[in-house]
């Protein structure tokens, strides 16, 4: 099992660079960066490329529609470059309040717009000329539209890989089949090992009966927040907020992706009474509505023996790279040991 984290930009961009290049030597194996509606990501994952040197960087993640389809291959091709084959493109929707509120853009066709992307990027690193005629996507733009003078292009410089790995964050049955059917790696949230086969198993094995044999297996992140210590079980309160942030206010009501997950796992009438008071405006409310059990099987917080008892559950339920968010005064130790639990 490889062990990924989503880094924290809380003290500056070069500081978390700083701190990587030690989470390196620790043994992490996966550095993600996000990209929302703060700094891009391209710009500190090309940063983090000079500072470190076997780390693999991921992006977590491009949202689809802030870039055109062949920009999106570009900055793969170029990061990759920069880290000599060390990049990871995630890819996914992100949500209608960034995309249309921050980008101005149409949040629209998540599942067809994603295919059509990956597709074409896979164009783009085999130095092909871009010819694509799709749903959402036409190059060269079809006659007709626009000057009429667009012709297919290859990209000028030769990528590292012709076929960087694509992992796409995905919640939804019919998302879930896609990744399953054409990505490299799959980013799911608030991942549960042991109910995680009843929400997703059916949309995993639909996607991979379709799924080339050209494309190694699926690899799985999931994880959540760290720690370890006979008094660590209190940690996961810390995930009170991002949980009912998640469940409770991200979307509205009746198109919350989170918020169908957590149904989905059981709890219903807790998510309703969640997104109720968050949508209210009382956060704090629907913080400590988030049920116990919940945080516990979505974090691994608690005393040596038990935290090693949830790596064994997550390897179980099939995840390969354990996405971590250490809390305690050393990061690095807590990396030191699970990359040592995991070996």
């Amino acid at each position: 099992m490889k062990l990924g984290m989503q880094l924290d930009y809380s003290g500056g961009f070069k500081d978390s660079a700083q701190r990587v290049v030690e989470y390196e030597k620790a043994g992490l194996d996966i550095a993600w960066v996000a990209e929302a509606y703060g700094f891009d990501g391209p710009s500190f994952m090309g940063y983090l490329a000079a500072s470190t040197e076997t780390i693999q960087i991921g992006a977590g993640i491009l949202p689809i529609y802030t870039r055109t389809p062949t920009l999106i291959a570009m900055t793969a091709a170029g990061v990759d470059a920069m880290t000599d084959g060390r990049f990871i493109l995630g890819l996914g929707a992100s949500g209608p309040q960034v995309i249309e509120g921050f980008h101005g853009v149409k949040y629209d066709a998540p599942l067809g717009r994603t295919r059509e992307i990956i597709e074409i990027c896979r164009q783009v690193w085999k130095r092909e000329r871009v010819e694509y005629d799709g749903r959402y996507y036409h190059l060269p733009l079809p006659e007709g539209q626009g000057t009429g003078l667009g012709k297919p292009l290859k990209i000028i410089g030769k990528p590292v890989r012709d076929d960087i790995p694509i992992y796409i964050a995905s919640l939804g049955p019919k998302n879930v089949e896609l990744t399953a059917e054409i990505a490299h790696g799959w980013l799911p949230i608030f991942y549960m090992p042991e109910r995680a086969a009843d929400v997703w198993g059916a949309d995993l094995a639909a996607g991979t009966a379709k799924r080339s044999p050209d494309l190694p297996p699926l690899e799985v992140v999931a994880g959540g927040l760290v720690a370890i210590g006979d008094d660590a079980a209190a940690v996961r309160e810390f995930a009170r907020p991002m949980a009912a942030l998640y469940i409770g206010g991200m979307g509205a009501r009746g198109r919350n992706f989170y918020n169908e997950v957590a149904c989905r796992y059981g709890y219903e009438a807790e998510a309703k009474l969640i997104q109720d008071l968050y949508l209210d405006g009382k956060k704090d409310e629907a913080a400590a509505a988030i049920p116990d059990d919940f945080l516990e099987l979505t974090n691994l917080c608690g005393p040596e023996g038990y935290v090693k008892e949830r790596l064994a559950a997550y390897q179980e339920a099939g995840v390969s790279v354990l996405n971590i968010i250490p809390i305690g005064d050393n990061p690095t130790t807590i990396i030191e040991k699970l990359k040592s639990w995991t070996a």
